[in-house]
């Protein structure tokens, strides 16, 4: 377990950064990331470097015993570049070209910005690849952050099309694929293929689903580019890239293949005030953020990263970019520390060493005030530094009981042809994920393309594409599963499958959804389960099935069935709802569950279990007895935690 921070010494005076790398020591930091934003100084003409600056900044933080990520720059490509090459610019959904003056302003599908972004990561890597204070990389900058993964330039036309050609081989199998023919929507070549965009209403389904998967690979052969020169030029080094949150527009765990570790950038506060949660939740969580926002992504990310994972950027007090920028509670920061390092998290990384009193971000917190006194992120940082000495290497986190499936594609299917305004497919597996941790119980992330041994319950909240493969090994696993609506309602181009939804699951439950229908917000349908009457939400399935009921709609008709161990829902739960079918589920799979008081969440680590309250009212630890604390005592105060040994 380490702690890091993100430091840019191009922002400071030279005869700032040896003190600088020894307060962070002192502070008991172990990484620094640096470079990820530094192109314009270190090639400030076209062939120019300039390394002098880079080479002191890299000699003075190794020399003070830290480690260094080196960024790649490519995030951020120069003025002089977007002035020589134009073409290297994205174009927006509306058909304009991106502009300089921000970042992320480039094309992946750029074959000249794909040339000069080789051309700047060689160069940097021939210089540091064998440094001893280089310890690690970092590709690029938060791929897809401001809506750019998306593209509608020339650039990506073309490859798109030469992409579709690839997949097809004639435009004829890929027009009976799509079925194009709907809306007269044949077309005579892959040359004569369009981009998505500036339709009249939806483009076609088909056509705007390829396009996804097509700017995701875009997105993976970029990042590829990249790990192909640091493997070669820089052994031995880990090479990560720091995703966001909330972040669906491209596969990370394709961008993940090359790398050696995934990393993501946890913003508590900002992803509660910029995401779908509701005014009361925004309120009650204002300071703390909401208590599953940063577990999900540790989870999710752990999963990506195929059990390895760093927080490359954690908040450590107020930021910049949300609509509103509360100030964490006191002790936060030390909380989100802990629980990113109890979900497995190698390294937290804090953003950033010094607010900068310039430019987009001077309303950024970070460790220290401008003015280089430190802030409340840096104290709490300091205190999560000692805990870890004090403590030593916590247990292994191991493998737990429970599967969430998530899919990235599931994502995009369901955002292409949403049906209900509302139904959003990483909002279903963010509540699913929820009710499971409610319940007391840790959760692996998976792709229904990892493996599945080992788990008693797999929960797969939506997947609308079912892959033969992937049930087999499903029901290889002896596990209970439960399978949310919409499974198994499309084939991989898009359409219906021929025997209707769920489509290949027909072959282990026997059932058909005959219709379906959304519902919107605050419009609801009984479900009876038990004696107890519960509420459903944002969709309603009707199912032909001779399969027992475990529950029914109101008109006695099934809505939950199951056989030998497999479920299916035909609708969307309400909370209460939700968190009763897990519960059952979990108890039939031979799970204990611990109903948890409302903000407390847990995560074991071996025999030690950490809690963490979210609640802006003290909760009492859930903590047995007989329970050895290490960290806190048996009251968890607001935005607080404790760890014990029972």
């Amino acid at each position: 377990m380490k702690l890091g921070v993100c430091y840019y010494p191009e922002h400071w005076p030279r005869e700032m950064w040896a003190d600088d790398a020894r307060r962070m020591v002192e502070l008991g930091l172990s990484w620094v990331r640096i470079g990820e934003f530094a192109w314009s100084r270190i090639e400030p003409e076209p062939g120019r470097f300039d390394w002098a600056w880079l080479d002191e900044a890299v000699e003075t933080l190794g020399a003070a015993g830290l480690k260094l990520v080196m960024g790649t720059p490519t995030a951020t490509p120069p003025k002089w570049l977007i002035d020589a090459h134009p073409d290297i610019l994205a174009w927006d959904v509306e058909g304009r070209p991106r502009r300089f003056g921000s970042r992320r302003h480039y094309s992946f599908s750029s074959e000249t910005y794909g040339r000069q972004s080789a051309r700047i990561v060689e160069a940097l890597a021939a210089r540091y690849g064998d440094h001893p204070a280089i310890g690690a990389w970092q590709t690029d900058n938060e791929y897809g952050c401001h809506d750019t993964t998306l593209d509608y330039s020339p650039n990506a036309q073309t490859a798109f099309r030469r992409w579709l050609a690839a997949r097809y081989g004639t435009v004829e199998a890929m027009n009976a694929a799509w079925g194009a023919v709907f809306w007269s929507q044949d077309y005579p070549s892959f040359e004569a293929v369009d981009l998505p965009n500036l339709t009249v209403t939806e483009p076609h389904p088909g056509l705007h689903l390829d396009f996804r998967r097509f700017a995701s690979d875009e997105v993976a052969r970029f990042n590829r580019i990249q790990t192909d020169i640091l493997r070669a030029r820089s052994p031995g080094r880990d090479i990560t890239h720091n995703f966001m949150g909330f972040t669906t527009s491209f596969d990370h765990g394709e961008v993940a293949k090359d790398l050696d570790l995934s990393s993501w950038d946890s913003y508590p506060l900002g992803f509660l005030e910029s995401f779908w949660f509701s005014e009361a939740e925004k309120r009650r969580y204002l300071r703390q953020g909401h208590p599953d926002v940063a577990a999900f992504h540790h989870d999710l990310y752990r999963g990506v990263g195929r059990g390895r994972f760093w927080v490359m950027e954690q908040q450590p007090g107020p930021v910049n970019w949300a609509h509103y920028n509360p100030a964490p509670l006191p002790g936060m920061v030390r909380t989100w520390s802990w629980e990113a390092l109890a979900h497995g998290a190698e390294t937290v990384s804090y953003f950033r060493w010094r607010q900068a009193p310039f430019a987009q971000e001077q309303m950024h917190a970070g460790l220290n005030r401008p003015d280089n006194i430190l802030d409340r992120g840096g104290e709490e940082a300091a205190e999560v530094a000692r805990e870890i000495a004090r403590l030593g290497p916590l247990p292994s986190a191991a493998k737990a009981k429970v599967a969430l499936v998530f899919s990235y594609e599931a994502d995009w299917r369901i955002a292409i042809q949403p049906h209900g305004a509302a139904f959003r497919h990483l909002e279903i597996v963010f509540e699913t994920y929820g009710a499971l941790r409610r319940l007391g119980l840790d959760v692996d992330m998976v792709s229904p393309a990892d493996d599945l041994a080992g788990y008693a319950l797999v929960v797969a909240p939506c997947l609308p594409y079912l892959e033969t493969p992937f049930l087999i090994r499903l029901a290889a696993t002896g596990a209970r599963v439960l399978f949310g609506p919409r499974a198994g309602s499309r084939d991989v181009s898009g359409k219906i499958p021929a025997e209707l939804p769920p489509g290949p699951l027909q072959a282990r439950l026997k059932l058909k959804v005959a219709r379906v229908e959304s519902l919107r917000p605050g419009v609801e349908t009984a479900v009876r389960l038990g004696e107890t009457t519960f509420q459903a939400r944002l969709w309603r399935e009707d199912l032909e099935t001779r399969l027992p009921a475990r529950a029914t709609y109101a008109n006695g008709e099934p809505a939950w069935v199951e056989d030998e161990g497999w479920s299916y829902l035909g609708f969307w739960p309400e909370a209460d709802l939700l968190d009763r079918i897990l519960t059952d589920l979990a108890r039939e799979a031979g799970l204990e569950t611990t109903p948890l008081a409302e903000g407390v969440r847990l995560r074991r680590r071996g025999d030690l279990t950490f809690a963490f309250n979210f609640a802006p009212e003290p909760r009492a630890a859930p903590a047995p007895a007989q329970a050895t604390f290490v960290l806190g005592d048996a009251v968890l105060p607001p935005g607080g935690l404790a760890a014990w040994r029972a």
